[in-house]
């Protein structure tokens, strides 16, 4: 089997940078995004920097099962054996809960939680036939803490990292790693995606490159779980001395003015 490394939400932001990430050490790629123009974006950002990467660019939309199963198809009738996987696809949404569209919230959590899953499970069969394998699951800084205001994208983070520490513990003796890689904000179209302008006026966003290598680093190291960044990790574990009540109440002023 031919060895490929799979990422969703190939054409922006994380997705793009660990794209290059791997093909920088000889990795050939499957791209999976529904933007057509992101995943052209990505082609040439990683051949300008690894010339003669091997790239597959599949369109899809992750909150349609058939869609997984079409990526999933695609890599198995081409024979891949998926070694290394990056779910990276991902979006939010900043309102007042009664004022959310439902639609979209239903589709964020297929794209940040059913399709991580199902990627996870599906390709994870190979890697233990292979003993070999890395996935890379992107949480956030806000899957440790409730998000009034941003909520459904606060519970989908916190499944993805609770999810990811499980399964990590169930592969503990294997040569199958998963990581769990929990970024603060970083450049993306994140922002406009999910209306949190607030927030990030009153941030410096890192690079997504920075959080990126961040986290390839910490998979090849074989951690379960990195928190990019100390102020990010403290933000993190500060909560365990406070309150749910008042952690909540802090959470919310920094989604919504005078909240």
């Amino acid at each position: 089997m031919e060895k490929r490394t799979l990422i969703t939400g190939a054409g922006g932001g994380l997705g793009k940078e660990f794209a290059y990430l791997f093909a920088k050490d000889k990795n050939d790629l499957c791209l999976v995004d529904i933007d057509p123009k992101g995943l052209d974006d990505t082609e040439a950002y990683v051949l300008k920097k690894a010339p003669g990467t091997k790239i597959e660019k599949i369109i899809a939309d992750l909150s349609n099962k058939e869609d997984l199963k079409k990526v999933f198809s695609f890599t198995k009738d081409e024979g891949y054996f998926v070694n290394n996987l990056v779910n990276a696809a991902g979006f939010g949404d900043c309102a007042d809960f009664k004022d959310m569209e439902i639609e979209k919230e239903l589709r964020m959590t297929d794209v940040n939680c059913n399709a991580l899953l199902y990627f996870t499970r599906v390709y994870l069969d190979d890697m233990l036939k292979e003993n070999e394998g890395h996935i890379i699951n992107i949480s956030s800084i806000a899957g440790f803490v409730p998000g009034p205001y941003m909520c459904t994208y606060h519970a989908t983070k916190g499944f993805v990292l609770l999810l990811g520490e499980s399964i990590s513990y169930e592969l503990k003796d294997t040569k199958v790693k998963l990581l769990t890689l929990a970024p603060g904000p970083f450049n993306s179209k994140f922002v406009s995606k999910a209306h949190n302008d607030y927030t990030f006026s009153k941030i410096k966003p890192d690079s997504a490159l920075k959080e990126a290598l961040y986290g390839y680093k910490k998979s090849k190291q074989g951690k379960t779980l990195a928190i990019v960044g100390f102020k990010n990790r403290l933000t993190c574990f500060a909560p365990r001395f406070f309150s749910r009540k008042f952690v909540t109440r802090c959470s919310a002023r920094t989604l919504k003015k005078g909240a």
